[in-house]
């Protein structure tokens, strides 16, 4: 029974020891407890060598301690249930050595049930000790479960708070591109208005100088014929104060002044249609259709985009054969919207013939030929060839691009095809096709519904 005793004192201080962590957190306590086990430790010895049974009563007051401690003592309250373990096995040890102190008689009668109540409380002690274990280890496993929940909880809400953070200063971020890209918006639409009333300017800087060709020969005539109608006038006035006039002379002096004057007409409304043509042209487009003679047209723009590059060149020379087709009649455009564009085809159809000329192929001869066709009755054509330069295939898909082009820089702005192109096929609901062989020829076909 001494070595129970000594057994169950050892591994209840041991066990309140670990559960309670005496060393680090009571370390009064942990202290005393080691005594315990030197105490219980000489008290085992003192069985042994002393063979005396006065040592009995100490193991009873030692167990008793210990629950006694553990359960009154607040400190000691999470080991409360080494009571439950301990207590049956105390209370049987006690009670025999009590019974065999009054009636030792009566101890060897009830022995064997003492012993065997000892056994099973030693048992009861085993199982609740690996009960209390493994409870023990469960509620060490749940804490710890919990623990890691509770530091995979804190470090989610870092994460949150730090996403947070991330989406908040991202999402200035982009506010801030955002209002950057609107205000790059309006400064790129602005600077597209600008180029675009540049290339307007470009083109009409084009006109100036084939108007400026085209209608000094209305005004060549119109001064030639006034200076002539003023000499007749002066001869008619000699004929009359003479004796004996000729009626007849007189007669074909008149009618030589009154073609005059009808020559001076005529050039004169030459003139004026040049005049309101450019300013037709540099004014901004109403979008408003008119029915007007697309032939003329293309003939007037034709000729104006031809002098203009003679003024800028004197070397330039190009051969211009037009085919218009009497029966196109009268089509409904926007006039000024339609002679950019054709002033933009012409002009780089002379380019590109005069770049290939400038290449000095022999016997090579500029040419730009014009042709009107009415498709069917809803729809014609007006198809603009150069035996020129040619487009090459790898830029062909990109002529239409705004701001894309060819030509060197100073010389083009990249919006002549673009704005022709918008002005054809939204503007108008037509198509502007392109045919090209590098090196051989371009045509440009306009196709317009009437």
């Amino acid at each position: 029974m001494e070595i129970g005793s000594f057994l169950i004192v050892f591994f209840t201080v041991r066990y309140i020891r670990n559960s309670l962590q005496t060393a680090e957190r009571f370390p009064e306590w942990d202290r005393m407890l080691t005594i315990v086990q030197y105490a219980a430790t000489a008290l085992l010895v003192s069985d042994v060598f002393l063979e005396t049974d006065f040592t009995k009563w100490f193991w009873h007051l030692l167990l008793i301690g210990l629950v006694g401690a553990a359960y009154l003592l607040k400190d000691f309250r999470p080991v409360r249930n080494v009571w439950l373990a301990v207590g049956p096995f105390i209370l049987i040890s006690l009670f025999g050595d009590v019974v065999e102190l009054i009636s030792e008689d009566f101890y060897k009668s009830i022995k064997d049930i003492i012993d065997i109540a000892g056994i099973f409380a030693f048992i009861w002690l085993i199982a609740t000790w690996l009960s209390s274990q493994k409870q023990q280890k469960a509620l060490e496993k749940e804490r710890l479960k919990r623990q890691q929940e509770e530091e995979q909880n804190r470090i989610i809400a870092s994460q949150n708070a730090m996403l947070e953070q991330i989406v908040a200063e991202r999402t200035a971020e982009l506010t801030r591109q955002k209002e950057e890209l609107e205000q790059t918006l309006m400064e790129l639409k602005a600077t597209q208005d600008q180029l675009i009333q540049r290339e307007k300017m470009a083109s009409l800087g084009e006109l100036t100088a084939g108007i400026a060709h085209e209608i000094q020969n209305p005004l060549n005539f119109v001064n030639n014929f006034s200076e002539v109608s003023v000499e007749l006038i002066e001869e008619l006035k000699e004929e009359r104060q003479k004796a004996d006039r000729d009626p007849e002379l007189e007669d074909e002096i008149l009618t030589d002044i009154t073609q005059n004057l009808q020559k001076i007409t005529h050039h004169g409304k030459r003139a004026d249609s040049i005049v309101k043509g450019m300013l037709q042209h540099s004014r901004a487009s109403t979008h408003e259709r008119e029915p007007i003679d697309i032939n003329n047209l293309a003939d007037e723009y034709l000729r104006l985009a031809y002098h203009g590059l003679r003024a800028s060149d004197k070397s330039f020379n190009a051969t211009m054969l037009t085919d218009f087709d009497d029966k196109l009649g009268r089509v409904s455009v926007v006039p000024q919207d339609m002679g950019r564009v054709l002033l933009n085809l012409f002009t780089n159809a002379f380019y590109a013939t005069e770049q290939k000329r400038k290449t000095g192929l022999a016997d090579y001869q500029p040419t730009v030929q014009v042709m009107t066709r009415r498709i069917d009755s809803e729809n014609i054509e007006i198809r603009v060839r150069d035996n020129g330069c040619g487009i090459p295939a790898p830029v062909l898909t990109k002529i239409y691009q705004p701001f894309f082009t060819t030509k060197p820089t100073g010389q083009g702005t990249g919006l002549g095809l673009s704005l022709s192109y918008d002005i054809v096929t939204k503007g108008h609901g037509g198509e502007l096709i392109v045919d090209t062989e590098e090196g051989k020829f371009t045509e440009f076909t306009i196709r317009l519904p009437t």
